[in-house]
């Protein structure tokens, strides 16, 4: 019977982490550039105990564990926004930005100046280039950035971005506003991603997929608390039995 709620417990558990996931999708269907994640679990059968302590042969019982949460990647549609420093990557890449904690990688590609003309992105974050942060000339016309990342205008140029790609990018990691970090060094994307200006790239998070697993797996971990809480129910009822009977 305990292993009965042990198991479970470790699938209701397993449940609760699949929400947060799904719930932090839902929360970010309109960010630009997010990429949505799923959860993967996987059986885990508890080692066996010694054979001479029980008069009947071991039993196995499998658990659930969280094993990952992988990386949707796929592309999300693209919007117009009549920004010309607003760009939407189009392929394997990611912008590289620079924050306190060092370089960050994002899919986000709205950006603005700040008041000193340098490229940051929406929240604030250096956006740089193969040179370091990039400098627009505040009162320069006819701005644009080239499918390779050139930023110009009709004065001339003024950086390329720095376009990244990994070998693994199930590895990236969250850091928060919408920003990745990688214990991988990055390398140059131009031969796999191009940038389209006046554009960004929305979330690729479906909502209506996700609302439906989130009523899904919001029924499954109901039910388990209900088995949990009959099961916890029948052992206190067959402990007082057995002391009514002692």
């Amino acid at each position: 019977m305990e292993n009965s709620l042990l198991i479970g417990l470790s699938r209701q558990v397993a449940l609760a982490r699949e929400i947060n996931v799904i719930a932090n999708n839902v929360a970010n269907v309109s960010t630009n550039g997010f990429k949505a994640r799923s959860s993967v679990f996987e059986e885990y059968m508890m080692p066996n105990a010694r054979a001479e302590e029980f008069p009947r042969a071991d039993r196995e019982f499998a658990y659930v564990i969280d094993a990952d949460t992988p990386l949707d990647l796929s592309q999300g549609a693209t919007e117009q926004t009549g920004n010309p420093l607003d760009v939407a990557i189009q392929g394997d890449g990611f912008l590289v930005v620079d924050t306190p904690q060092g370089e960050r990688f994002t899919r986000n590609g709205a950006m603005q100046l700040d008041a000193q003309g340098r490229l940051v992105n929406s929240d604030g974050f250096l956006v740089l280039g193969d040179g370091g942060p990039i400098a627009v000339d505040p009162q320069a016309t006819d701005l644009t950035i080239s499918p390779d990342g050139v930023v110009t205008s009709a004065a001339g140029q003024f950086g390329q971005l720095r376009l990244v790609r990994f070998d693994n990018p199930q590895g990236l990691s969250n850091a928060g506003a919408n920003l990745f970090v990688s214990e991988e060094e990055p390398m140059p994307a131009m031969d796999t991603a191009s940038l389209r200006s006046g554009m960004v790239e929305r979330s690729n998070v479906n909502a209506v997929l996700e609302m439906t697993r989130m009523m899904d797996v919001s029924r499954a971990y109901t039910s388990i608390a209900g088995m949990i809480q009959r099961m916890a129910e029948l052992q206190r009822t067959a402990v007082q039995r057995l002391g009514e009977i002692a």
